[in-house]
């Protein structure tokens, strides 16, 4: 797998993976930069359709997971004709009173395993990469990027992943699947019926044995669902 950095008008610079027609590391991950330059949701919707241009690609298809489906949400709202099909995976960005999302910026690292996988050990191993956090220096790497991560997610998602996206969704005309894990603890299962009610076009699937990080957790359903919906 190779990968290539990828320059935006705007001054971002992101990895994406060489030969495809993106997969883009957000800046604020791995070794992308310009996290500065974005700070509140028009900014990351915007970045997400100058890469679409940096690429050279014309209407895409748009998949999205957890806080990147809440972007891609957006930037289908922004651009409703610019863009193919969209894939939302446990997305982000709707607020049910009734049932609140577990504050993450709260949370221990080994606290994140535990909402986010139906197998909190396998998941934790996920998170860390398998590093030995009882060493030092591993863990303050781990921390240092952890943090960084979350300093970028918390421009959108805190203290709440509440941006008003409800209210722009009735925008977005692409035909979009939203795919959930049954035993999501994080953004919890309910949440998928209200994005089909607020998206015109929008079907739901619900995925068994996976929690909020299904693309990992089920790989194989997960696949075989997008690529059913965009065949």
């Amino acid at each position: 797998m190779k990968w290539r950095m990828i320059d935006t008008k705007k001054g971002t610079r992101c990895r994406v993976l060489e030969g495809g027609s993106g997969t883009p590391v957000w800046p604020g991950y791995g070794d992308s930069t310009g996290d500065e330059l974005l700070e509140d949701m028009l900014d990351f919707a915007l970045h997400g359709w100058d890469l679409v241009d940096a690429l050279g690609l014309s209407r895409p298809h748009v998949i999205g997971h957890s806080m990147g489906g809440m972007i891609a949400a957006e930037m289908a709202c922004l651009g409703p004709r610019d863009l193919a099909r969209l894939v939302l995976v446990g997305p982000a960005g709707v607020w049910l009173e009734e049932r609140p999302i577990p504050d993450i910026f709260a949370m221990l690292p080994h606290e994140l395993a535990d909402v986010l996988f139906v197998d909190p050990a396998r998941g934790a191993a996920l998170l860390t990469g398998g590093a030995d956090l009882s060493d030092m220096e591993a863990l303050k790497d781990f921390y240092i990027v952890t943090q960084r991560r979350l300093a970028m997610a918390g421009k959108i998602l805190f203290p709440i992943p509440n941006r008003r996206l409800s209210k722009r969704l009735y925008r977005l005309t692409a035909e979009t699947l939203v795919l959930w894990g049954a035993a999501d603890r994080l953004i919890p299962p309910e949440y998928a019926a209200q994005w089909k009610a607020l998206i015109p076009n929008a079907r739901v699937q619900t995925i068994e044995g996976a929690g909020h990080m299904l693309p990992w957790e089920r790989p194989d359903p997960f696949v075989d669902a997008v690529v059913k919906f965009l065949a």
